[in-house]
């Protein structure tokens, strides 16, 4: 067991290094590491099924960590969108994908074409967490609606688990859907109690009288031991109970411990995951059924994003949110696994050949998934770009008034909020533009004009009327302030930028340009030092020359003739 792991992870650790050297993401070598550790080069035997068995330990771990941050609020946030989107796309993967299996010469009639559609329209909840994360895209609502998404996949999983005995074994279908229904309401309930009465009491009293060990054993504790209650006595999936009591803890206020304590264990136990699937992959099987391992590959890689992102605009909802979606959830993973193994191992439903290559498809998507999506704001700008400009979007912004002055307000994040507040307070004009369509819709309905749109965008900037704009504030640090402020620029030469960005170094580079850039880094140490100062005995005219110093200085403009203290 030592052995395996040592050797799985100390692979995992060099083709990681290697695959990030060249740009690719750290899954790509985890994928190829597997795959060589399945060898028979090493004069001992590398146990796959140990390998596999840790690895179920990181998956849980890592659904943990996803419902510490997702809390039900959310789920229900992304209801209108989520639960829709996934039991259509899922019927609809299902259908395609067994019609790929039929077309592209699977044997087993169409039971085996059934069962092989439903598992490759399941994505992989751990691929589309790291992807999301690596791109910084988990918290935003578009990473919110695609794990929403997912979590309607993951109940969708559930049920053909429960529904595969019943279906090629001797129980009865009515019964055992009523038992499921019953299970899973159960298990819902049961965790929302112990997560109120229970859970956050005992973390209270460990954190107020033991020792960091015993928060962090707690932490694991309640996370490996709902799931394998949701696993042993209710019949569902682990990754769910885990998911559950991740949304219990992070209700607590202890999230953020919770979430630290687990991060280092669910990085190192998550890697091994990929490990087993590269080492349950057989090349030769690939190569010899080559037909349905490019048709599956093609369906996983360019007809499941296609199909989600028409599904998510017929929903009405905007081309930005179709894009991440449905490239986040261009792979498919580990519940295609179980569910291949269950229909070609245990009912002898599905060819061993088919599921082989769901294996190679997975490897093949996942590792496309994380290299291709890093294309996916690039994407974005091209829609939108080209998109057409609604013909009723400038009537929600008034004609500037002339004794008034305009500004635009890039995202109403909580920077956006306090400066339009403080903006509208002092009876200035404000345009919000905003990513975020309900954010938009809201604002609307309060009164405050809101667009819709990429301030990156020559024609968005005139909707929200930049040639009359005094200023364009950029309020969200993730925003690209250089390119915003260029087009406002094109547009408005006499237009004062101002930005917020969250290294000094961005905002260096920004400044040669003559905008007004305040850095994060710039702003908490200059406040630090100025509290410092003044409890040291310093006066508050010493301590704002200081200030004002600094600020020119890190501005690259000469010092003033001022006497500092």
């Amino acid at each position: 067991m030592i052995f395996t792991l040592v050797m799985g992870l100390a692979l995992a650790f060099v083709l990681g290094m290697a695959a990030q050297k060249l740009h690719l993401s750290p899954l790509v070598g985890y994928l190829v590491a597997g795959m060589l550790a399945a060898q028979d080069w090493w004069g001992h035997p590398v146990d796959h099924h140990v390998v596999e068995e840790f690895s179920h330990i990181g998956v849980v771990l890592l659904l943990f960590g996803v419902g510490l941050h997702f809390h039900f609020k959310d789920l229900l946030a992304v209801r209108k969108v989520a639960v829709p989107g996934a039991v259509t796309c899922s019927l609809l993967w299902t259908g395609i994908g067994g019609l790929v299996y039929y077309l592209c010469g699977g044997t087993g009639g169409w039971v085996a074409a059934a069962i092989f559609g439903m598992c490759v329209c399941v994505s992989s909840t751990v691929v589309l967490t790291r992807v999301l994360e690596d791109n910084k895209m988990l918290q935003t609502p578009a990473g919110h609606t695609a794990l929403g998404w997912l979590v309607v996949e993951d109940l969708f999983t559930i049920i053909l688990l429960v529904l595969m005995p019943v279906m090629f074994g001797n129980d009865e279908l009515l019964p055992a859907l009523g038992g499921m229904a019953v299970k899973l309401t159960l298990l819902v309930l049961i965790v929302a109690f112990l997560g109120k009465r229970i859970i956050t009491k005992v973390l209270t009293y460990v954190a107020r009288n033991g020792s960091d060990e015993l928060f962090t054993l707690g932490v694991l504790v309640i996370a490996l031991g709902i799931a394998v209650l949701s696993s042993y006595v209710f019949n569902a999936s682990m990754e769910f109970g885990a998911f559950l009591s991740g949304m219990v803890v992070g209700q607590s206020k202890f999230a953020s411990r919770a979430a630290s304590d687990a991060l280092p264990m669910r990085d190192a136990f998550a890697v091994l995951f990929f490990v087993s699937v590269g080492m349950g992959f057989q090349l030769s099987g690939l190569v010899e059924y080559w037909p349905l391992a490019l048709g599956t590959t093609a369906y996983v890689l360019l007809i499941k994003p296609v199909t989600g992102y028409i599904v998510i605009r017929i929903l009405r909802r905007p081309a930005r949110l179709g894009v991440v979606v449905g490239g986040a959830l261009a792979q498919i993973g580990e519940f295609s696994f179980i569910l291949a193994t269950l229909a070609a191992s245990t009912y002898g439903v599905l060819p061993l050949y088919a599921a082989n290559v769901i294996t190679g498809a997975a490897i093949i998507s996942i590792t496309l998934n994380a290299a291709l999506f890093r294309y996916v704001p690039k994407l974005i700008h091209l829609l939108e770009k080209n998109a057409p400009v609604p013909t009723d979007a400038a009537a929600h912004v008034p004609e500037p008034s002339e004794d008034r002055h305009r500004v635009i307000v890039v995202g109403y994040g909580p920077s956006g909020q306090i400066m339009t507040g403080l903006l509208r307070k002092y009876d200035v004009e404000v345009v919000v533009l905003e990513m975020n369509i309900d954010t938009v819709s809201r604002l609307n309905k309060e009164g405050i004009p809101a667009l819709h749109g990429d301030a990156r965008l020559r024609h968005i900037l005139k909707l929200a009327g930049v040639e009359h704009a005094k200023a364009i504030m950029v309020t969200a640090a993730a925003a690209p302030s250089k390119e915003i402020a260029a087009a406002a620029r094109s547009l408005n030469k006499a237009i004062e930028v101002m930005a917020y960005t969250t290294y000094m170094r961005q905002a260096q580079e920004l400044r040669t340009s003559g905008h007004s850039i305040f850095s994060g880094e710039e702003e908490v140490a200059l406040s630090m030092s100025s509290a410092l100062l003044r409890n040291l005995g310093a006066t508050d005219e010493q301590v704002n020359r200081e200030s004002i110093a600094t600020r020119r200085s890190l501005a690259g403009l000469p010092p003033e003739d001022l006497e500092i203290a």
